[in-house]
């Protein structure tokens, strides 16, 4: 029999209440025998995260202001959700010692990281599992590197001894003990971690939605869900923006073809979204898989005649960006045309100077400069070496009145980006998703 990983993101641990709903779900299935937590989220639209609130702690010590009330408010929520679950992890003397560090001078790390760490002995405490310290599994190096062989050596050598464990997610530690977080989300990757480290059947990460949508709903309202995608789909739809997942979440599992089922905690029936190594059969089947996209892009369009002849173009005009720390997005290219798309944000007080570095080293004939630009990727395995998706994807937009003003294919032709004005963002998701869906 398989063993699953169960990750929980913060807001199916907000309260007791949805504590107890992942409990249920827990011990629904005997193969989930690790759960990986998040601290607790919002309850509500305007409730603080206990991340956020250990955070500004920490800010306010910092500065020397006053942060008893924040601290308070975390003492609240922990002693609510430890008094409802019936359950005693000694919670007063934990908060005691994470104020004391506080006082001290504790790490920002050390800090925010208390949020897992107290839920995951709560959570413990009521399953009556082991609790595991990530410190203890979760290594990184001197200068905060993970060190991914040191890290699946020690879970594999820890939970050898536990059967049935919590561990908190988000962080681990240095060589000299000193704690270490993921970036924001990171409890996700923690959960992939544990995964490959056990060779885990499934992976399942439980959140507040059940798995991803062909498109955004608040684009589409009633997008139809995605019952299985690939890791590359789900990839290049990440990049757009659509992901319920933190990016560096799939790399572990991806290494050892554990597929990700993205659940969500409210819906424990739903099926949710399976993420595989390999497009499935009905992956294979459908032509597209999502669309997602995002604005506020610039494009730089740059002509020259002879260009494509011309030795280092490429070169000089990505190091130009790079001198001005300016990431580069995409570079549709023709015989004597090359685009250069970057984030509006990334560019934006740079323009004019890297518009004049262009003018002086590369020489262009004519650079054009279109700002306010969305780009709308439509994805599919299915659609590679399919005939008429290009035509159909190109008609849906020209009959919605879409002035299409860029166009970048991939070379695995899974892929198709469009560039169009900001103002025509939404219509453009919606006539693709009516000319694939509807």
């Amino acid at each position: 029999m398989g063993v699953i990983v169960a990750k929980f993101g913060g807001t199916s641990l907000a309260d007791h209440i949805q504590i107890a709903k992942a409990a249920d779900i827990v011990k629904a299935d005997d193969r989930r025998k690790y759960v990986v937590v998040s601290a607790p989220g919002r309850r509500f639209d305007k409730d603080n995260k206990i991340t956020d609130l250990l955070y500004s702690c920490r800010t306010h010590k910092e500065h020397n202001l006053p942060y008893e009330q924040l601290f308070q408010a975390i003492c609240d929520r922990f002693g609510s959700i430890e008094m409802h679950l019936g359950v005693d992890v000694g919670l007063r003397e934990e908060l005691e010692e994470i104020k004391l560090q506080l006082e001290s001078g504790a790490t920002y790390d050390y800090i925010a990281s208390r949020g897992e760490y107290l839920n995951g002995k709560l959570i413990a405490a009521f399953l009556g599992y082991d609790f595991v310290d990530a410190t203890n599994i979760i290594k990184f190096d001197k200068n905060g590197r993970l060190l991914e062989e040191e890290t699946d050596e020690a879970i594999a050598a820890e939970l050898a001894n536990h059967p049935r464990a919590v561990i908190p997610g988000f962080y681990g530690s240095k060589p000299d003990g000193e704690v270490k977080t993921f970036s924001r989300g990171g409890s996700d990757v923690t959960g992939s971690l544990i995964a490959r480290a056990i060779n885990a059947e499934v992976y399942e990460n439980w959140t507040d939605v059940s798995g991803f949508l062909v498109a955004d709903p608040r684009v589409i309202p009633g997008a139809k869900p995605i019952n299985t995608i690939s890791y590359k789909e789900l990839r290049e739809l990440s990049y757009m923006g659509a992901s319920v997942l933190h990016e560096d979440a799939i790399f572990p599992a991806r290494a050892s073809n554990i597929p990700i089922n993205i659940r969500n905690t409210n819906e424990p029936d739903n099926p949710g979204t399976l993420i595989t190594a390999e497009p499935t059969d009905e992956g294979l089947n459908r032509v597209v898989t999502g669309i997602a996209g995002r604005k506020d892009f610039v494009v730089i369009a740059i002509y020259k005649n002879h260009l494509a002849t011309e030795r280092g173009f490429v070169r000089k005009l990505a190091a130009i960006l790079e001198e001005h720390d300016i990431p580069l997005e995409h570079i549709p290219s023709g015989i004597d045309t090359l685009s250069v798309v970057v984030s509006k944000e990334t560019i934006d007080g740079k323009l004019d100077e890297v518009l004049e570095e262009i003018n002086v080293q590369l020489h262009p004939d004519t650079i054009e400069v279109a700002e306010h630009m969305a780009l709308i990727a439509t994805v599919g395995c299915g659609m590679s070496f399919r005939p008429g998706v290009s035509a159909r994807l190109f008609t849906a937009l020209a009959d919605a009145g879409v002035n299409i003003r860029m166009i970048d294919q991939g070379s695995s032709e899974m892929n198709i980006i469009v560039g169009v004005h900001n103002k025509d963002f939404e219509k453009s998701i919606q006539a693709i998703y009516n000319a694939f869906f509807d």
